[in-house]
Parts: structure tokens; C-alpha cells; sequence
């Protein structure tokens, strides 16, 4: 559901993807590339549509450029399918955020961001507040908070495991009911596809 189309055009002439045209541009050899290179390079190197694919969710833009079907024009026979794909294309976008590496997430930065707080408290208690008769205490409530922090970084990178995994298998059965109900003549997929970055951004 990925438009490779518009990704080459996005990674040649938007600034956010700066990085990713340099790599595009030393795999081809040369600084002035066009769409097909781009897309060329993004077929033989599937790691640089992944680059192009977690710099989105980093950004909450999404990589499904599929609109939602319009049930209100299809015919009778069609609309029960693609209900279903319109609810699997939500639940998606839903899922999409975890897609992202969990090491990459802003949720790791929260808790190494609390933790850091928390070291700075409690050389803010020992040191400045002469609590030295306590530290040994302040020093096991620092390491409790270590564990619980590492606790639950753990039960986070579960749940975006599993629900990358979630992703994976809808976002497989979306594309195979898209072919069914195109294949039945309810729908084009070209009609579908979202051309503008504007029209991605998750609400």
C-alpha cells in the first residue's frame, strides 16, 4: 500500500529526506538522480525504503497511501468487503506507530528522560540538602527505579512486538482483499492512491 512513486518523489524534492536522497545518491553514483533511479534503488535496496518508512512514523506521517474506499458508490455487492478493508485501513493507521523500532521510539526517550531526572534528584538531595546519613536510602530508591524503569521498557518492547506483528498479518490481508474487489471490477487501486503528503498526516 506503499506508492513507490511518490515516495521517489518525496525522497528527491522534500528536505526531510535529505539523508535518504544521499544514500540514493551514492548507491547510483552520480548527485542529480531522477524518480525512476530513486525507484530502481528503492527495489534493489529494500533498506532504504525502510529508512524512508520508520523517518515517517518518527514524524507521525503514515506509509499507507490508500484512502479509505467510498462505500456510498459501490454497488450492493461490494460494500461488504470494503467495509472490512476500510476498518482494516484504520486499524492501521492505529498500528503503524509501532512499526517503529522500539530503540528508535519516543517512549525509550521517556525513560531515559525520567531516569535522568531521577539521578539528578538524588544527587540534588544528597548534595545540596547534606543528606549524606541517607543516601544509602536514596541510593536503593535510584536503583528500585532502575528496575522498575527496565521492567517496564520490557513489557513495551512485547507490546510493539506484537503488535508489529498484528500490523504485518492486516496489512497482508488488506492488499490480498484490494486485489479480490479490483479483480471484481468494485474498484481501482489507482483511484485509491494518496498523491499528497498533506492527506497521510494521522490525525
Amino acid at each position: 500500500m506503499i506508492h513507490l512513486k511518490r515516495v521517489a518523489l518525496e525522497i528527491k524534492d522534500i528536505g526531510l529526506y535529505n539523508l535518504i536522497l544521499e544514500d540514493v545518491q551514492k548507491i547510483v553514483g552520480k548527485t542529480k538522480v531522477t524518480e525512476d533511479e530513486i525507484i530502481e534503488v528503492l527495489k534493489t535496496h529494500p533498506e532504504i525504503l525502510e529508512e524512508y518508512k520508520q523517518l515517517n512514523v518518527e514524524y507521525n506521517l503514515s506509509n499507507i497511501h490508500i484512502r479509505d474506499i467510498d462505500i456510498d458508490s459501490l454497488d450492493e455487492d461490494c460494500k461488504k468487503e470494503a467495509k472490512e478493508i476500510n476498518e482494516n485501513l484504520k486499524l492501521l493507521r492505529e498500528l503503524e506507530p509501532y512499526t517503529l523500532d522500539f530503540e528508535q521510539s519516543s517512549t525509550l526517550v521517556i525513560i531515559f528522560s525520567v531516569e535522568f531526572f531521577v539521578l539528578f534528584s538524588v544527587q540534588y538531595l544528597i548534595v545540596l540538602l547534606s543528606l549524606k546519613d541517607w543516601q544509602w536510602y536514596i541510593y536503593g530508591f535510584f536503583a528500585l527505579s532502575i528496575v522498575a524503569a527496565w521492567k517496564y521498557a520490557n513489557k513495551e518492547r512485547k507490546k510493539f512486538a506484537v503488535n508489529k506483528e498484528a500490523f504485518e498479518k492486516i496489512y497482508e490481508e488488506t492488499l490480498e482483499k484490494l486485489s479480490k474487489l479490483e479483480e471484481r471490477g468494485c474498484i481501482k487501486k489507482e483511484d485509491l492512491i494518496i498523491e499528497e503528503c498533506e492527506d497521510h498526516v494521522r490525525k
